[in-house]
């Protein structure tokens, strides 16, 4: 089995037709959920899998969309086998996952009372490339979204780019393909406007050719339908499909 990603959603945090944006990394022996949004319980079981097959949780900034999810898949964890999943973030991202995880669990009985009571809580270094499997590493860097929260896009394997929620940034993009030699881009797309927080679909239409054919969209509105034909070379990803990485 090679490396694979399957979306658990690809919405973005108003969407109705599809769950959260978050995904399964799934490699012989290890699946890392990133990001665990508040219907992410739901879209495990609506792909037909369980949070027993997840070894850890990778949590990438702290919206409910990237995070609701958390207490309901402690409850589950704790519920089913008494053990603690791992918790991958930032450092920066504890201390506000901690605060985001008390206020998010309240009026939830059967939830673990503490993000730490829940997870094993382990912080990784931005810029940092870690080992997580034998066919997985990773490497966090800060992408700005939100002035004053920090955010953290991922890269995969040292050549596949998978975007949190991010401001434009054509520099960086160019950088990635043209000197990283970054053969993969998962990234998050505003369908429609401007974007202030995120990437808006007519930002990533001004990159070259040979940037976007690397591009396959995510985290976008109820409106992609309106929008399948007229995005270039970049392709829609889909919920619950598995991508060869």
């Amino acid at each position: 089995m090679t490396v694979q990603l399957q979306m658990l959603g690809t919405g973005d945090a108003h969407a109705t037709n599809y769950y959260n944006n978050n995904g399964l990394l799934l490699s012989p022996g290890y699946t890392l959920m990133i990001d665990c949004g508040t219907t992410a319980p739901m879209a495990l079981e609506a792909a037909g899998r369980s949070f027993r097959e997840i070894d850890a949780v990778l949590i990438t900034h702290t919206h409910s969309d990237h995070v609701g999810g958390l207490p309901e898949l402690a409850r589950l964890t704790h519920a089913g086998s008494g053990r603690k999943m791992t918790l991958l973030a930032a450092g920066p991202l504890i201390e506000p996952l901690r605060e985001t995880y008390r206020k998010s669990r309240s009026g939830k009985s059967g939830s673990p009372r503490s993000l730490d009571e829940a997870f094993e809580v382990t912080p990784l270094k931005p810029s940092t490339p870690y080992t997580l499997s034998a066919g997985v590493t990773l490497e966090l860097i800060s992408t700005p979204h939100i002035r004053g929260k920090d955010s953290y896009s991922l890269l995969l394997n040292g050549d596949i780019f998978y975007s949190a929620d991010m401001i434009f940034q054509p520099e960086f993009l160019l950088k990635l393909v043209r000197r990283q030699g970054v053969r993969k881009i998962f990234h998050e797309c505003q369908l429609t406007g401007q974007g202030t927080i995120h990437t808006a679909l007519s930002d990533l239409l001004t990159l070259p050719q040979d940037v976007r054919s690397l591009i396959s969209l995510m985290h976008y509105s109820d409106q992609k339908p309106e929008f399948e034909g007229k995005t270039a070379e970049m392709t829609f990803m889909e919920q619950q499909v598995i991508y060869p990485l």
